[in-house]
Formats: C-alpha cells, structure tokens, sequence
C-alpha cells in the first residue's frame, strides 16, 4: 500500500517536472520595418467680414 502511493507521488511528481513551460527571448534577424502609408488631405476655410476684407484689401499698410 505504502509502495503504491510513493510509486503515486513520484509519477505526479516526474509529470509536473516534465510539463514546465519554457519563455524563450530572441532578438530578430531583420531589422523591423514599419510602412505607414498615410495620405493627409485638409481643407482651411476662412470667413472673413465685409469690414475686415475692406481694411486687409485697402493700402493702409497692414500687409
């Protein structure tokens, strides 16, 4: 009886030492390259005031 279990505890113990997961950490070959194809598309609106637009338009020296 004795013998079956220490047959017992040594099986269950040889099976957990045979299962432990190895974590293995390498560096790659190749350089990693990252390809961002972005098309960028804005459109400014400006809405100036009559006022304004007749000041920027006159000659007096603003721009």
């Amino acid at each position: 009886m004795h013998l079956c279990r220490l047959l017992a505890v040594l099986s269950l113990g040889l099976s957990i030492l045979a299962c432990t997961p190895t974590v293995q950490l390498a560096m790659p070959n190749e350089p990693i390259n990252i390809n961002l194809n972005v098309k960028v598309e804005h459109e400014i609106y400006i809405k100036v005031d009559k006022a304004l637009d007749n000041v920027l338009n006159e000659d007096s020296g603003l721009f």
